[in-house]
């Protein structure tokens, strides 16, 4: 296996991998950055990033059927050994099945995908494992959205049926909030999920799967809803901390959730799960991520390994790795979303940014500018010096447009 195509929204850090890992790299992205088009043979995108027009808006111009025509583009123009995967098509059954007619998905296939993502069936498979989880309900109709709210006691968490990075998803405290809920939830399809609230801290497993085992790579905090990088969205994904510290108990209850799913949804390669740890210190578990994260370099710098490696070794020769200690430092990936409709300058010489739009284009209000990277040996002093990076790029390297 030698060429490899990266296909979703959040490409940067599996190209880096996979051109580390020795693979010629082959992309069908969305927004088509500059570092992704550095690092791949051929990227072709949605987006068409010039200097002085506009990338447009996510919500206007993304469709998943999109990528097949992408895809399609650049097995024209060369051969592909496997299709790896990471977030955006999710929810696109059709779409992964016709990607991997046209190459092989090396990962989970379309049909594990349709079985984790179909959510009445998959919260009750939950409670069949006997893995907590919180009350879910899927709802058609703000009457039984009502009724559902009411079953499970507010507050509740209120999300579109289908969808990605914390996208719509809202929390609603009474029964006046939760018809404003419903509203932005129910324009994917009319379809809704009426969730029991958990408090607790935001948090992600990264791990990697053969057919008859799992092994955690490293337990994560994600980033949402943060005002100060202009995310608009409550619960809208701004990245992630690696690790999260965690207590030795807190973590082998996640390996059982990790070993538990592997095993009933025969997971393969790199996955993840994201869930809510609770005060008490329980993992409930919120959704699976069957295909790579956007927490990859994070952990890869976490733990010295190239994930994109060890995903070819568990997919193909049902070999996992031996995980090294974690050392005391702590990485972080941030999202800069745009405060303003703002020009971007030139952030192609910043060693630390990611996902780097071409100099000169111009960025829609709220929509993603870059990532920033940090690392340090605390996770307060790795918090402030990855803000301070993006407080270099909002005054520094934007303009109003």
């Amino acid at each position: 296996m030698k060429s490899l195509l990266l296909v979703g929204l959040d490409l940067v850090g599996l190209a880096r991998s996979a051109r580390a890992a020795g693979f010629r790299v082959y992309a069908a992205d969305y927004f088509g950055d500059y570092d992704l088009m550095k690092i791949c043979e051929i990227c072709r995108a949605i987006v068409d990033q010039k200097a002085g027009m506009s990338c447009g808006r996510f919500e206007d111009n993304f469709s998943p059927e999109k990528f097949i025509d992408l895809v399609k583009t650049v097995l024209k123009e060369t051969s592909i050994d496997a299709i790896l995967l990471s977030s955006g098509l999710d929810d696109s059954f059709e779409v992964l099945e016709t990607l991997n007619e046209l190459a092989p998905i090396l990962g989970n296939k379309p049909e594990t995908f349709r079985k984790i993502r179909d959510e009445s069936k998959f919260f009750r498979e939950l409670k069949r494992l006997n893995l907590p989880h919180p009350e879910t309900i899927v709802v058609e109709s703000f009457e039984d959205a009502k009724r559902a709210a009411k079953d499970i006691g507010y507050p509740v968490i209120v999300k579109p049926s289908r969808g990605f990075a914390g996208i719509g998803i809202r929390k609603a405290a009474n029964s006046n909030e939760l018809k404003k809920c419903f509203e932005v939830a129910s324009f994917v399809d009319g379809k809704v999920i009426v969730q029991e609230y958990i408090a607790g801290v935001n948090a992600s497993i990264s791990f990697v799967s053969s057919t008859d085992e799992a092994k955690i790579l490293t337990v994560n905090e994600q980033l949402l809803g943060l005002k100060e990088v202009g995310q608009q969205e409550p619960f809208g994904f701004c990245g992630n901390i690696v690790p999260l510290a965690i207590s030795s108990e807190t973590f082998q209850k996640c390996y059982e959730a990790v070993k538990k799913l592997s095993l009933h949804f025969r997971l393969l390669g790199s996955n993840g799960i994201d869930f809510v740890l609770s005060g008490e210190g329980k993992p409930y578990v919120i959704e699976v991520n069957p295909r790579f994260q956007a927490t990859i370099e994070c952990v890869e710098q976490a733990l010295g390994l190239n994930l994109v490696k060890l995903h070819v070794e568990a997919c193909l020769n049902g070999r996992l790795p031996n995980i090294p200690r974690k050392n005391d430092e702590y990485y972080v990936r941030l999202i800069l979303y745009s405060k303003n409709r703002v020009r971007v300058k030139d952030l192609t010489g910043l060693r630390w940014a990611r996902d780097i739009p071409f100099p000169g284009v111009i960025i829609e209000e709220g929509e993603p500018i870059c990532s920033v990277i940090a690392k340090a040996n605390g996770r307060e002093q790795a918090l402030k010096e990855v803000l301070d990076k993006a407080k270099l790029v909002y005054e520094n390297m934007t303009e109003p447009a």
